[in-house]
């Protein structure tokens, strides 16, 4: 019979866990994956600029736009021009977050830089799928909660409508994905949650709908993102919706 020691020491061989590899071995298509489950918010992505930005000045008017990719679309400069210039607000927009990864990093993108204000638009990605089906419910549940964390530490609440999506030729389609219905039913509860609360509500809907109930052409290349004709219309919206805001 072998001695138990020679028996035992390959067995713990056996046993021992893998070695942890560096993020360069991992696969490309595991990349993504890997990302949101280690950090399903993102508070990545603006962690660096939170850490720099100072405690506002006290007569400061500062306002964070809290987002998905329209909102994050506006830090290309190039393309929409500055970001509101002279204005104390900072951009917190995640292309292609939905409303549970923006709750996620509320406090630290939001609460954490202490604004007068701050704007929660989100709510198509749900509507669209992009982590999978999203009840309806649920979506009010985190507009709702990102909205209640924002009032019990004293920051004045704007709650945007989502823009309405179209089907353009030789696009994919967006309506699909995207009910209108489902935008309908969403933008009524955001604005009776609106009044209820005594929130501010930024209509982007009203003013960006075709008489068909879709995304006037004009405005999108997509279907889904506004070009820079239609944030032309949006961003007056938007800079009233925070004066109302911050007078109250």
């Amino acid at each position: 019979m072998r001695p138990l020691l020679a028996l035992v020491l390959p067995l713990a061989a056996l046993c021992q866990p893998p070695q942890i590899q560096g993020p360069s071995v991992m696969p490309p298509q595991l990349r993504q994956a890997a990302s949101l489950i280690n950090d399903f918010g993102n508070t990545r992505r603006y962690a660096a600029e939170n850490a720099s930005v100072k405690p506002p000045a006290a007569d400061e008017q500062r306002v964070v736009l809290m987002g998905d990719s329209i909102t994050d679309n506006l830090h290309n400069t190039q393309r929409f021009g500055p970001f509101f210039p002279g204005k104390p607000w900072l951009n917190r927009g995640i292309g292609g977050q939905v409303t549970g990864q923006m709750l996620l990093r509320f406090y630290q993108d939001v609460v954490a830089l202490h604004p007068k204000a701050v704007v929660i638009f989100g709510g198509t990605n749900d509507i669209g799928g992009n982590i999978g089906p999203v009840p309806l419910e649920a979506i009010q549940n985190n507009l709702a909660a990102m909205a209640d964390i924002a009032t019990a530490n004293g920051i004045k609440v704007i709650m945007a409508s989502v823009t309405p999506v179209g089907d353009l030729p030789g696009k994919p389609p967006m309506t699909t994905g995207r009910p209108p219905a489902s935008i309908l039913a969403l933008n009524s509860w955001i604005k009776d949650f609106s009044a209820r609360r005594d929130f501010v509500y930024l209509d982007y809907f009203s003013a960006t709908v075709d008489d068909k109930g879709f995304l006037r052409a004009e405005l999108t290349e997509d279907g889904l993102h506004p070009t820079i004709k239609g944030y032309e219309i949006m961003n007056p919206l938007l800079q009233q919706a925070i004066a109302q805001a911050l007078s109250r």
